[in-house]
Protein backbone atom coordinates (compact mmCIF):
# COMPACT_ATOMS: atom_id res chain seq x y z
CA UNK A 1 0.00 0.00 0.00
CA UNK A 2 2.91 2.43 0.88
CA UNK A 3 4.11 1.71 -2.68
CA UNK A 4 0.77 2.00 -4.27
CA UNK A 5 0.49 5.49 -2.56
CA UNK A 6 3.91 6.95 -3.58
CA UNK A 7 2.90 9.75 -5.14
CA UNK A 8 6.10 9.81 -7.86
CA UNK A 9 5.85 5.86 -8.60
CA UNK A 10 2.36 5.00 -7.25
CA UNK A 11 -0.98 4.86 -8.61
CA UNK A 12 -2.84 7.41 -9.69
CA UNK A 13 -6.23 6.61 -8.19
CA UNK A 14 -4.74 5.42 -5.01
CA UNK A 15 -2.96 8.56 -4.36
CA UNK A 16 -5.45 10.65 -5.09
CA UNK A 17 -8.34 8.36 -2.47
CA UNK A 18 -8.75 10.18 0.72
CA UNK A 19 -10.54 8.49 3.76
CA UNK A 20 -14.16 9.58 2.82
CA UNK A 21 -13.40 8.58 -0.88
CA UNK A 22 -12.24 4.69 0.57
CA UNK A 23 -15.40 4.57 3.31
CA UNK A 24 -17.90 3.44 0.87
CA UNK A 25 -15.47 1.00 -0.41
CA UNK A 26 -15.02 0.08 3.11
CA UNK A 27 -18.85 -0.68 3.69
CA UNK A 28 -19.24 -2.54 0.62
CA UNK A 29 -16.34 -4.74 1.78
CA UNK A 30 -17.79 -5.71 5.13
CA UNK A 31 -21.54 -6.68 3.22
CA UNK A 32 -19.69 -8.96 1.06
CA UNK A 33 -18.08 -11.08 3.87
CA UNK A 34 -21.38 -11.16 5.33
CA UNK A 35 -22.86 -12.72 1.93
CA UNK A 36 -20.21 -14.71 1.94
CA UNK A 37 -21.25 -16.06 5.31
CA UNK A 38 -24.42 -16.50 4.81
CA UNK A 39 -23.89 -18.28 1.20
CA UNK A 40 -21.63 -20.55 3.16
CA UNK A 41 -19.01 -19.92 0.53
CA UNK A 42 -15.18 -20.82 2.24
CA UNK A 43 -13.82 -19.46 -0.88
CA UNK A 44 -15.26 -16.50 -1.34
CA UNK A 45 -14.86 -15.96 2.43
CA UNK A 46 -11.58 -16.40 2.28
CA UNK A 47 -11.36 -13.52 -0.19
CA UNK A 48 -13.57 -11.27 1.10
CA UNK A 49 -12.10 -11.31 3.93
CA UNK A 50 -9.10 -10.65 2.19
CA UNK A 51 -10.17 -7.21 0.41
CA UNK A 52 -12.21 -6.14 3.76
CA UNK A 53 -8.59 -6.40 5.60
CA UNK A 54 -7.08 -3.96 2.57
CA UNK A 55 -9.76 -1.52 3.53
CA UNK A 56 -8.26 -1.58 6.70
CA UNK A 57 -4.33 -1.25 5.65
CA UNK A 58 -5.46 1.06 3.40
CA UNK A 59 -6.96 3.81 5.85
CA UNK A 60 -4.15 3.16 7.98
CA UNK A 61 -1.55 4.09 5.60
CA UNK A 62 -3.64 7.13 4.84
CA UNK A 63 -3.40 7.96 8.83
CA UNK A 64 0.47 7.19 8.86
CA UNK A 65 1.09 9.66 6.03
CA UNK A 66 -0.91 12.29 8.15
CA UNK A 67 1.57 11.11 11.58
CA UNK A 68 -2.12 10.45 12.84
CA UNK A 69 -1.45 6.51 13.84
CA UNK A 70 -0.29 3.24 11.74
CA UNK A 71 -1.35 -0.21 11.55
CA UNK A 72 0.60 -1.22 14.30
CA UNK A 73 -1.28 1.24 16.49
CA UNK A 74 -4.72 -0.31 15.47
CA UNK A 75 -3.97 -3.88 16.37
CA UNK A 76 -2.18 -2.83 19.36
CA UNK A 77 -5.30 -0.55 20.27
CA UNK A 78 -7.88 -3.27 19.56
CA UNK A 79 -5.62 -5.87 21.78
CA UNK A 80 -6.02 -3.77 24.96
CA UNK A 81 -9.69 -3.09 24.13
CA UNK A 82 -10.42 -6.78 24.07
CA UNK A 83 -8.16 -7.55 27.23
CA UNK A 84 -9.48 -3.97 29.31
CA UNK A 85 -13.79 -5.61 28.28
CA UNK A 86 -12.64 -9.63 29.04
CA UNK A 87 -11.47 -9.29 32.98
CA UNK A 88 -13.22 -12.80 33.48
CA UNK A 89 -10.42 -14.35 30.96
CA UNK A 90 -7.73 -12.05 31.19
CA UNK A 91 -8.41 -10.34 35.23
CA UNK A 92 -9.64 -12.13 38.24
CA UNK A 93 -12.93 -10.90 37.75
CA UNK A 94 -15.86 -13.95 37.28
CA UNK A 95 -18.94 -14.10 35.38
CA UNK A 96 -21.01 -17.04 35.15
CA UNK A 97 -23.22 -17.14 32.25
CA UNK A 98 -23.43 -15.60 28.76
CA UNK A 99 -26.12 -13.35 30.15
CA UNK A 100 -23.84 -11.92 32.79
CA UNK A 101 -21.11 -11.37 30.78
CA UNK A 102 -23.39 -9.70 27.92
CA UNK A 103 -24.18 -7.36 31.01
CA UNK A 104 -20.77 -6.95 31.99
CA UNK A 105 -19.83 -5.93 28.28
CA UNK A 106 -22.19 -3.47 27.65
CA UNK A 107 -21.42 -1.87 31.12
CA UNK A 108 -18.07 -1.87 30.36
CA UNK A 109 -18.87 0.26 27.07
CA UNK A 110 -20.79 2.06 28.61
CA UNK A 111 -18.32 3.77 30.95
CA UNK A 112 -15.67 3.56 28.30
CA UNK A 113 -18.22 6.17 26.64
CA UNK A 114 -18.63 8.35 29.79
CA UNK A 115 -15.07 8.51 30.20
CA UNK A 116 -15.13 10.23 26.60
CA UNK A 117 -17.54 12.57 27.25
CA UNK A 118 -20.64 10.86 26.71
CA UNK A 119 -23.66 12.91 27.69
CA UNK A 120 -26.58 11.07 26.20
CA UNK A 121 -27.09 7.22 26.43
CA UNK A 122 -27.82 7.59 22.74
CA UNK A 123 -23.61 8.63 22.07
CA UNK A 124 -22.03 6.75 19.85
CA UNK A 125 -24.46 5.39 17.82
CA UNK A 126 -22.85 5.43 14.59
CA UNK A 127 -24.63 7.17 11.73
CA UNK A 128 -23.56 4.86 9.41
CA UNK A 129 -25.14 2.31 10.29
CA UNK A 130 -28.04 0.63 7.84
CA UNK A 131 -30.78 2.63 8.82
CA UNK A 132 -32.42 -0.58 10.23
CA UNK A 133 -29.77 -2.04 12.13
CA UNK A 134 -29.31 2.04 13.74
CA UNK A 135 -33.26 1.82 14.60
CA UNK A 136 -32.45 -1.30 16.63
CA UNK A 137 -29.40 -0.58 18.22
CA UNK A 138 -31.09 3.39 19.23
CA UNK A 139 -33.85 1.18 21.07
CA UNK A 140 -31.64 -1.11 22.44
CA UNK A 141 -29.69 1.78 24.24
CA UNK A 142 -33.13 3.49 24.97
CA UNK A 143 -34.38 -0.32 26.73
CA UNK A 144 -31.37 -0.23 29.12
CA UNK A 145 -32.32 2.85 30.67
CA UNK A 146 -35.31 1.58 31.58
CA UNK A 147 -37.33 3.39 28.04
CA UNK A 148 -39.03 0.54 26.67
CA UNK A 149 -41.83 -1.24 26.84
CA UNK A 150 -42.19 -4.83 28.64
CA UNK A 151 -44.63 -6.76 26.55
CA UNK A 152 -45.11 -6.99 22.94
CA UNK A 153 -48.54 -6.26 22.81
CA UNK A 154 -47.83 -2.57 22.78
CA UNK A 155 -45.98 -2.71 20.02
CA UNK A 156 -48.63 -4.21 17.81
CA UNK A 157 -50.89 -1.39 19.12
CA UNK A 158 -48.49 1.10 18.00
CA UNK A 159 -48.08 -0.97 14.56
CA UNK A 160 -51.88 -0.10 14.02
CA UNK A 161 -51.34 3.47 15.67
CA UNK A 162 -48.59 3.97 12.70
CA UNK A 163 -50.86 2.16 9.63
CA UNK A 164 -53.74 4.80 10.46
CA UNK A 165 -51.48 7.64 10.26
CA UNK A 166 -49.54 6.81 6.83
CA UNK A 167 -53.13 6.01 5.31
CA UNK A 168 -54.13 9.28 7.23
CA UNK A 169 -51.01 10.91 5.42
CA UNK A 170 -52.02 9.31 2.30
CA UNK A 171 -55.40 10.56 1.93
CA UNK A 172 -54.81 13.97 2.31
CA UNK A 173 -51.81 13.84 -0.01
CA UNK A 174 -49.77 14.78 2.83
CA UNK A 175 -46.26 15.96 2.78
CA UNK A 176 -45.77 13.66 6.31
CA UNK A 177 -46.21 10.46 3.97
CA UNK A 178 -41.95 9.67 3.71
CA UNK A 179 -42.34 10.04 7.46
CA UNK A 180 -45.04 8.37 8.57
CA UNK A 181 -43.61 5.55 6.56
CA UNK A 182 -40.46 5.80 8.41
CA UNK A 183 -42.08 5.82 12.03
CA UNK A 184 -43.76 2.81 10.68
CA UNK A 185 -40.35 0.90 10.04
CA UNK A 186 -38.61 1.88 13.19
CA UNK A 187 -41.94 0.33 14.90
CA UNK A 188 -41.72 -2.77 12.98
CA UNK A 189 -37.54 -2.46 13.99
CA UNK A 190 -39.31 -2.35 17.61
CA UNK A 191 -41.32 -5.53 17.47
CA UNK A 192 -38.28 -7.55 15.55
CA UNK A 193 -36.38 -6.51 18.76
CA UNK A 194 -38.60 -7.44 21.34
CA UNK A 195 -38.93 -10.77 19.45
CA UNK A 196 -35.49 -11.15 19.13
CA UNK A 197 -34.37 -10.79 15.44
CA UNK A 198 -32.01 -8.76 13.98
CA UNK A 199 -34.78 -6.65 11.20
CA UNK A 200 -31.59 -5.62 9.08
CA UNK A 201 -31.01 -9.78 8.90
CA UNK A 202 -34.62 -10.59 8.45
CA UNK A 203 -35.11 -7.91 5.47
CA UNK A 204 -32.22 -9.63 3.94
CA UNK A 205 -33.67 -12.86 4.19
CA UNK A 206 -37.00 -11.56 2.19
CA UNK A 207 -35.19 -9.85 -0.22
CA UNK A 208 -33.16 -13.18 -0.39
CA UNK A 209 -36.94 -15.12 -0.84
CA UNK A 210 -38.28 -12.40 -3.13
CA UNK A 211 -35.13 -12.33 -5.63
CA UNK A 212 -35.57 -16.70 -5.69
CA UNK A 213 -39.32 -16.75 -6.34
CA UNK A 214 -39.21 -13.85 -8.83
CA UNK A 215 -35.99 -15.66 -10.95
CA UNK A 216 -38.51 -18.88 -10.43
CA UNK A 217 -41.30 -16.90 -12.21
CA UNK A 218 -39.47 -15.45 -14.82
CA UNK A 219 -38.29 -19.21 -15.80
CA UNK A 220 -41.96 -20.13 -15.39
CA UNK A 221 -42.65 -17.50 -18.14
CA UNK A 222 -40.05 -18.08 -20.08
CA UNK A 223 -40.97 -21.81 -20.22
CA UNK A 224 -44.51 -20.84 -21.14
CA UNK A 225 -43.55 -18.70 -24.11
CA UNK A 226 -43.85 -15.46 -22.45
CA UNK A 227 -41.87 -12.29 -22.23
CA UNK A 228 -42.46 -10.85 -18.28
CA UNK A 229 -43.09 -7.28 -19.27
CA UNK A 230 -45.99 -8.98 -21.57
CA UNK A 231 -47.59 -10.97 -19.50
CA UNK A 232 -50.44 -9.74 -17.41
CA UNK A 233 -50.60 -9.01 -14.15
CA UNK A 234 -52.75 -12.14 -13.23
CA UNK A 235 -50.81 -14.28 -15.21
CA UNK A 236 -47.75 -13.03 -13.30
CA UNK A 237 -49.68 -13.62 -9.65
CA UNK A 238 -50.50 -17.02 -10.77
CA UNK A 239 -46.85 -18.26 -11.68
CA UNK A 240 -46.21 -16.27 -7.89
CA UNK A 241 -48.66 -18.30 -6.18
CA UNK A 242 -47.58 -21.66 -7.81
CA UNK A 243 -44.04 -20.70 -7.02
CA UNK A 244 -44.44 -20.08 -3.56
CA UNK A 245 -46.61 -23.67 -3.73
CA UNK A 246 -43.83 -25.55 -4.97
CA UNK A 247 -41.26 -24.06 -2.30
CA UNK A 248 -43.74 -25.02 0.61
CA UNK A 249 -43.71 -28.68 -0.58
CA UNK A 250 -39.92 -28.87 -0.52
Amino acid sequence: MARLRDPKSGCPWDVAQTFKTIAPYTIEEAYEVAEAIETADMAALKEELGDLLLQVVFHARMAEEADAFGFEDIAEAIADKMVRRHPHVFGEASTGSTEAQTAAWEEQKAGERQAKGAASALDGVGLGLPALSRAAKLQRRAARVGFDWETIAPIFDKLDEEIAELRQALNEGSARIEEEIGDLLFTVTNLARHLATDPEQALRGACRKFERRFRAVEARMTAAGKKLGAASLDEMEAAWQQTKADTKLR
